[in-house]
């Protein structure tokens, strides 16, 4: 059931759109999440809700006498990346060394980033209800949408939830498990400039896009997302469109020590105010904007909720692979919700491409360790 479960998913079109004003913010999102709902439902997840803002959630009711153990969760998001075309996903089955490789065929990505998750959360719960030996607490799940662009908890309910931990199934090869990410910012400046004939500019023009060419020059070279690896932080110029009067640019600031994160930020700031001396007050303008900070701050306080996961990892024959991400998830932002989130693999590489691929003999070991760390 896992791969066709999986094959059915990624054919459906969940791409998240930065620019919409809904939430979610696709209509393929709301539909996905709704067909969610109704297989739990028929599956025997009890309490299954879909809420006003998409989430679905829904509960695998403690085995008898197992009522008083913590109670889990597991979440995974159905939006896919907006960097990649994501509509009329056709998988290729590549049969490997005895794995069957899920692939994309180069047109799109594939979506398994996270329909993975997803997929092997409602094995997981299907597993589960249908074999009542496996003794285990208050297992509760859900489903989010548009995570992909920042807002996969913009309204999540941690409180109605009701779990005493959770972790986000939403990494990458087999064995990963990660409890640290990036702190994280977006910074947006808006740059004025002065129009004049080019003929006869000399004195006269200011021209904002060349102004935004001399901030980013401001920036170290090597701290830049393809010079960078690790722990090392960055800046990321997302996007730059600009005129010779007007210019519009985009950055994140990415960096895993808080400390250094700040300090990223304010050189940000301080270039902008330097653009201002150079040219004159008003010339440009900077907003910056926190998205999320390292999960680490938080996880750390609760190393059981870590170790019971790397016990599971190991169960099924795996060595844990414990690393930062280089990037985000829900569980970061989770966990400064006040719900500790570290992140697993789900079997999948090459994320938000045409290249993306995915182990189906992966997909089945987070299967089992998401049975393993509920199992008693």
């Amino acid at each position: 059931m896992l791969l066709e479960r999986f094959l059915r998913y990624v054919s459906m079109d969940t791409q998240s759109d930065p620019a919409s004003g809904t939430y979610p913010s696709t209509p393929g999102q709301s539909t996905m999440l709704r067909l969610l709902a109704e297989e739990m439902r028929a599956m025997g997840v009890a309490d299954v809700k879909m809420d006003s803002f998409g989430y679905v959630t829904g509960t695998v009711a403690a085995t008898p006498g197992c009522e008083g153990e913590p109670t889990i969760g597991f979440l995974a998001h159905v939006d896919t990346s907006p960097d990649a075309p994501g509509a009329n996903v056709k998988p290729q089955l590549t049969d490997k060394d005895g794995d069957t490789i899920i692939s994309t065929d180069g047109t799109t990505l594939l979506g398994g980033d996270d329909k993975a998750g997803v997929a092997e959360i409602m094995t997981a719960a299907e597993y589960l209800l249908t074999h009542p030996e496996v003794r285990h607490g208050k297992i509760r799940i859900a489903f989010t949408p548009d995570e992909e662009i920042g807002h996969g908890v913009d309204h999540f309910d941690v409180e109605a939830f009701g779990a005493d931990f959770a972790y986000t199934m939403d990494g990458g090869v087999a064995g990963e498990l990660e409890y640290e990410n990036f702190n994280a910012a977006t910074a947006h400046i808006s740059i004025v400039g002065r129009s004049a004939h080019p003929g006869d500019a000399k004195g006269k023009m200011l021209n904002a896009t060349r102004v935004a060419m001399d901030l980013d020059a401001m920036l170290p070279d090597s701290e830049r997302p393809e010079t960078t690896e690790g722990y090392e932080g960055f800046f990321h110029m997302m996007s730059l469109d600009g005129t010779v009067e007007r210019a519009e640019v985009e950055y994140i600031v990415r960096d895993h020590d808080r400390e250094r994160f700040e300090q990223r930020k304010a050189l940000l700031v301080e270039a902008v105010r330097g653009l201002n001396e150079r040219h004159g007050d008003g010339t440009a303008a900077i907003e910056v904007r926190d998205q999320y900070y390292n999960m680490r701050e938080v996880v750390e306080r609760h190393p059981r909720i870590v170790e019971r996961a790397a016990r599971a990892i190991e169960a099924v024959g795996l060595e844990p692979r414990i690393k930062p991400i280089r990037g985000g998830t829900d569980g970061a932002r989770l966990s400064f919700m006040g719900l500790p989130c570290p992140n697993i693999f789900t079997g999948g590489i090459n994320f938000h491409s045409r290249r993306e691929s995915i182990s189906l003999n992966a997909m089945r070991k987070a299967v089992e360790v998401i049975v393993g760390i509920v199992r008693l």
